[in-house]
C-alpha cells in the first residue's frame, strides 16, 4: 500500500464516527456569506423549493472542484424542479470566490468560516495528526481551526425536512447529481 493509500485510511477512519442528519430530520437554518459578502439563509432559499445542499472540504481540495464542477453541469435540470443548490466550505469568502470563478460555478458557495453550519449538521471532525503534518488547515480555515466537514450532500425540503443525505467518510465517494435527480424527480 503507498503512503497516500495509508494516509487516506488514517483520515477516513477518523471521519468514521461522523454521522451527519438523516433522512426525516430538520435541517437546521443559517445565514452565511456567500463570495460576495452577501447573507444568503436556508429559509429565504427554500421559499421556492428544495435545497441541494452541499458540504465541501475547500478549494484546495481536488475531488471537491471535481465534484462541484460536475454539480455545475447538472444546475439547469436541477433548476427544472425549482431546486437550487448550495455548497458550503470552512474557508474565508474570498477562497468561495476563488472556487467559484475557477469551476464557473453558477450556484452560492458559502463561507462557514467558524464551521458552526458544519457543527449544526453534526459533519464536523479532526483529520488527526498525521493530517496536520501534511496539511496547514489552521492556514485554509477561516477560523484558524484544524477541522474539517466530511463532505456531504443533503436534499432539503420546503419544510425543511432532509429528503436525502449523503454522508461518507470516504471523502473520494460523492452523491452524484443523477443520484440527486433521481431523488427530486420521486419527490415531485
Amino acid at each position: 500500500m503507498s503512503k497516500l493509500q495509508e494516509f487516506q485510511k488514517l483520515v477516513i477512519a477518523n471521519a468514521s464516527n461522523v454521522k451527519g442528519l438523516k433522512v426525516g430530520d430538520r435541517a437546521p437554518d443559517f445565514v452565511l456569506p456567500n463570495a460576495f459578502g452577501n447573507m444568503i439563509s436556508l429559509s429565504d432559499c427554500l421559499k421556492s423549493g428544495p435545497v441541494i445542499l452541499k458540504f465541501y472540504r475547500g478549494e484546495w481540495c481536488p475531488i471537491c472542484n471535481l465534484d462541484l464542477r460536475e454539480i455545475q453541469q447538472y444546475v439547469d435540470q436541477f433548476n427544472g424542479f425549482n431546486t437550487k443548490v448550495i455548497a458550503i466550505s470552512p474557508q474565508k469568502p474570498d477562497d468561495a470566490l476563488t472556487i467559484t470563478q475557477k469551476n464557473e460555478l453558477g450556484f452560492e458557495v458559502l463561507s462557514d468560516s467558524d464551521q458552526e453550519v458544519i457543527k449544526a449538521y453534526n459533519l464536523q471532525f479532526d483529520p488527526g495528526k498525521d493530517y496536520h503534518q501534511r496539511r496547514d488547515l489552521s492556514a485554509l480555515n477561516g477560523d484558524g481551526s484544524i477541522t474539517l466537514p466530511v463532505p456531504a450532500t443533503f436534499v432539503i425540503g420546503k419544510d425543511f425536512r432532509v429528503i436525502a443525505s449523503h454522508v461518507e467518510a470516504n471523502y473520494t465517494e460523492r452523491m452524484t447529481p443523477v443520484e440527486i435527480l433521481k431523488v427530486l424527480t420521486n419527490k415531485h
